[in-house]
């Protein structure tokens, strides 16, 4: 289920616990930090940046090359515009948060293509027609609602938006109104250099990383009776790495037999 979206100076609603029931202290504490780990990857909402197109799912804030730093927006008509940043760090982008719900789209794959479509708060599509004009008025998808996200050379972290016809978004600064968003431009540049800003929690390889250290979190005194007797530190950071490995079994298979021949040598 979708979780609301948090901006910073949120406050958090703290949820109500269960009374504690009796626990043994070792385990309660391998239990806890396990669960803070699940925790921590299910409900961060910390903002990141993206650094490769696969990276980029859930909730995103187009960040824009301006003067100003901006992002892509829209509003409750579907107009797309360029809307000032306000969370972001003595102008480094790769702080950038969004303050405003119209800044933040939601980016899914589009099935059995590259391509990524960008559903505003609204429940509308972005789009780009013939003429290069964006809007966010489409209720269902269509090729010009589908986007591909290309990496752009030697500029790590950074990204153009291709349309369907293979052109690119712009931003044209020039305008007396502001920024002026366009799909038009055929190569890419300066101007179709975008980054994009994500929950931390969406980033597969941040994800991932902190399902390895939920497996991490098993005490020594799990290990302890999985092996049948006490284990030196040693033992217990090889038995920990091997979870993280994938050859736990292996390790405490082979630590196993060393405990019996050990047994019978010492008799």
């Amino acid at each position: 289920m979708p979780k609301a979206l948090h901006f910073k100076g949120d406050k958090k609603v703290k949820k109500k616990k269960r009374p504690a029931e009796p626990y043994d202290a070792d385990d309660a504490s391998s239990k806890a930090l396990a669960a803070s780990g699940a925790e921590g990857t299910e409900d961060d909402d910390s903002w990141v940046s993206a650094d490769t197109p696969s990276d980029i799912s859930g909730p995103i804030v187009v960040v824009l090359p301006t003067d100003t730093p901006s992002c892509l927006a829209c509003d409750a008509n579907g107009k797309v515009f360029a809307s000032t940043l306000e969370n972001i760090v003595e102008g480094d982008l790769g702080t950038a948060e969004p303050h405003d719900v119209r800044q933040v789209f939601i980016a899914n794959r589009v099935a059995g293509t590259e391509g990524l479509s960008l559903k505003g708060h609204h429940g509308r599509y972005l789009s780009c027609n013939k003429y290069g004009i964006l809007s966010a008025s489409a209720t269902a998808m269509s090729p010009e609602e589908s986007f591909t996200v290309i990496p752009v050379p030697d500029n790590p972290s950074a990204f153009s938006l291709q349309t369907a016809r293979d052109l690119f978004l712009s931003v044209e600064q020039s305008s007396p109104s502001g920024p002026e968003i366009r799909g038009d431009v055929e190569t890419m540049s300066f101007n179709t250099t975008l980054r994009v800003r994500m929950q931390a929690r969406f980033k597969p390889r941040l994800k991932a990383s902190k399902e390895e250290k939920a497996k991490e979190r098993i005490s020594k005194k799990e290990l302890e009776e999985l092996i049948g007797r006490r284990l030196d530190d040693d033992e217990v950071r090889r038995l920990k790495k091997s979870r993280r490995e994938g050859n736990f079994h292996e390790t405490a298979l082979d630590m196993k037999v060393k405990s019996s021949h050990d047994k019978y040598a010492s008799m």
